[in-house]
């Protein structure tokens, strides 16, 4: 039985969807909603029917000064998310954001700087690896010493365009803050995770648009490959999935290690089982199926216990900045090809 009260935690910035689903992990682990804030009153008024719980509070100002509410989850517009965990944190709240918790270097300065002086949980939702049943179940085997040593990961993240749904900031490089700042930073987080890495250099980058001239800012492809003393990794997202594929994206991920690999297939096995989750073994004794629908994602369950007792159980500090500072790197140095060869370059500083 928990004898703990609940953590009351309130939402502001409900522009993209993972706000539902970091919502619903918080609800699941015990938390309690108690109040959001959005701008645009067709966001509000979707979450409002999703979790009708919560009250819609006047202006963001009137939560941040809420000393009942302990933890802000955010999924604001991305360059906004910075400034926004920023107030929380030096109004005593933990915070809890999605990715990428920053657009800029100097952005992510400023977060880590305010979380030095307040001492605050800062976290950022990498929902490929927290939120998906056979990543989890993987760092159980990696840990255990199934595969040996890590060397090396492929991280792949594809996913579906879906052109006419996308709002205005989303083809805005200042706001969305690019590819390998936005989507590549769920494989930076598992590549520093299943290394146990705790440093990494960037050692080339790229992106490119190759197939959407009409949005001339847009960047539908990028690569990165990282170092770190114990390992390298290899890093592919892009914004090409078809519309043949039966889910948004065939997100993958190999584990290589001095004794075996672990693959990864995160949301489709292509023709073969249905649902997501899909966990391959190779050891020195057999190739596996491993099942992973009944592991807990237990994400959710250590942020609160860590806003309770100050710990850093659910993920590192230094974790969370690394990872975000290493997908800002990469997206600053990257080269441009295709139709972006031709484009100014964005401010990355």
């Amino acid at each position: 039985m928990n004898l703990h009260p609940p953590v009351r935690f309130a939402a502001i910035g409900l522009n993209h969807g993972h706000i539902y689903s970091m919502v619903e992990s918080l609800l699941a682990a015990g938390a309690q909603l108690v109040a959001c804030f959005a701008e645009e009153p067709d966001l509000a008024s979707s979450f409002l029917a999703t979790f009708p719980q919560a009250r819609f509070a006047r202006s963001a100002a009137e939560i941040l000064e809420d000393p009942t509410i302990a933890l802000l989850a955010s999924a604001a517009i991305p360059a906004e998310r910075a400034a926004l965990s920023v107030a929380a944190m030096r109004h005593g709240k933990d915070v809890l954001v999605a990715k990428p918790g920053a657009t800029t270097l100097a952005q992510l300065e400023e977060v880590r700087r305010a979380q030095a002086e307040t001492g605050r949980i800062y976290s950022v939702f990498f929902s490929e690896r927290l939120g998906n049943h056979a990543t989890v179940r993987a760092g159980q085997l990696v840990q255990a010493g199934a595969i040996g040593q890590v060397v090396q990961t492929l991280g792949l993240g594809p996913h579906r365009l879906g052109l006419a749904s996308r709002p205005a900031w989303f083809f805005q490089p200042e706001r969305a803050g690019g590819i390998l700042a936005d989507i590549a930073s769920h494989q930076v987080d598992q590549f520093l995770f299943f290394t146990g890495s705790t440093s990494a250099q960037v050692v080339a980058a790229q992106v490119a648009n190759y197939a959407h001239p009409q949005q001339p800012t847009l960047e539908d492809f990028g690569d990165m490959t990282l170092r770190s003393p114990s390992a390298t990794g290899y890093i592919r997202v892009d914004w090409l999935t078809p519309d043949g594929l039966p889910t948004w994206g065939d997100g993958r991920l190999v584990i290589l290690g001095t004794e075996g690999y672990i693959e990864l297939r995160k949301y489709v096995d292509i023709a073969g089982r249905p649902g997501g989750s899909h966990l391959f073994l190779c050891d020195a004794r057999q190739t596996s199926y491993v099942p992973c629908e009944d592991v807990e994602l237990p994400f959710a369950r250590q942020l609160l216990a860590d806003i309770r007792d100050r710990t850093a159980t659910s993920m590192p500090q230094g974790h969370v900045f690394l990872a975000s500072e290493l997908a800002l790197r990469a997206q600053a140095q990257a080269a441009r090809l295709g139709f972006l060869a031709h484009e100014k370059t964005p401010a990355s500083s």
